[in-house]
């Protein structure tokens, strides 16, 4: 148990996130690591302000019982009963992208036994909570720093600049060179700073983008149903919209050579112990990006 514990500190990074991982307490965790550093006569960790580092001596123990520990973990996956239930995987991402693409990808694999957590919200507190052990997987809108995080790109995102057909038809004179005609449209937007809309107008008009948003939905989603019931104007990801482009319900307003586009990522905290659901989870989700 001590060892099992100790590689969760090594990996996680803090007794804090250790613990969470573990299920244990964290004075409990510290007591473990003290007790084994106390058999080994040798500090494993040095207390920081946040967090710990590991010593020499800690690096050359992970490395002698990394790969047996995890091989026994998997062992005990396996062996489970076709009724005892796995572990959870936690996955965490923005609402929209959960919702639209992921979910739909990953819900025949309950049916395999998969318990599946999903935790919505912005990517920097998301990659935070994968690094602490709070998440097993997470789909962020930036790559993540640092060596504690592994991150494969997973999808690109097109921004597209759409408006409900009544507005569509006041605009003819719009042009990349030219977004006078929006000056005095409502912008329908996903937080009061406008970041995708600045984004685009940057990128696309290469101008500034002035003035507040007539709507703010914290949900892309909310945004386009406020966008298709004719509020104002707005950016989009395509894939969010294609079904009202398809029908005539919303209406593309430019179509530039160079449109904006994000590339998404798929992340999973370095040197975590395998676990099949997980790695299920990381395949189905990157076999399917392959046509998003």
């Amino acid at each position: 148990m001590q060892l099992r514990t100790f590689l969760a500190v090594y990996r996680a990074g803090s007794f804090t996130a250790a613990g969470a991982l573990l299920g244990l307490s964290q004075p409990t965790v510290t007591s473990q690591i003290r007790a084994l550093e106390a058999r080994l006569d040798h500090q494993l960790f040095e207390r920081l302000p946040r967090g710990v580092a590991a010593t020499s001596v800690a690096d050359e123990l992970a490395a002698r019982i990394a790969a047996p520990l995890d091989e026994l973990a998997t062992v005990a996956e396996r062996g489970r009963t076709h009724d005892e239930p796995s572990e959870p995987v936690h996955l965490g991402g923005p609402a929209e992208i959960l919702s639209v693409r992921a979910l739909p990808v990953l819900a025949p694999l309950v049916e395999e036994g998969l318990r599946l957590r999903v935790t919505t919200g912005l990517a920097d507190d998301l990659l935070d909570g994968l690094r602490a052990g709070r998440f097993d997987l997470v789909l962020s809108a930036i790559r993540p720093r640092g060596r504690s995080v592994v991150a494969v790109p997973l999808m690109d995102e097109e921004f597209v600049l759409v408006a409900a057909p009544a507005w569509a038809a006041q605009l003819t004179g719009l042009t990349c060179d030219d977004p006078r005609p929006l000056n005095d449209v409502p912008l329908v937007a996903y937080a009061e700073d406008l970041p995708i809309l600045r984004r685009y107008w940057r990128h696309v008009f290469r101008t500034r983008l002035a003035g507040p948003p007539a709507v703010v939905v914290p949900d892309l989603r909310g945004v386009l149903a406020a966008v298709t019931a004719g509020a104002g104007v707005s950016v989009l990801p395509r894939y969010l919209c294609e079904h009202e482009r398809g029908s005539g319900a919303l209406v593309p307003l430019l179509d530039p050579d160079d449109p904006p586009i994000n590339t998404g990522f798929l992340a999973h905290r370095a040197g975590a112990p395998a676990r099949r659901h997980v790695t299920l989870v990381r395949d189905r989700l990157l076999h399917a990006a392959r046509d998003w």
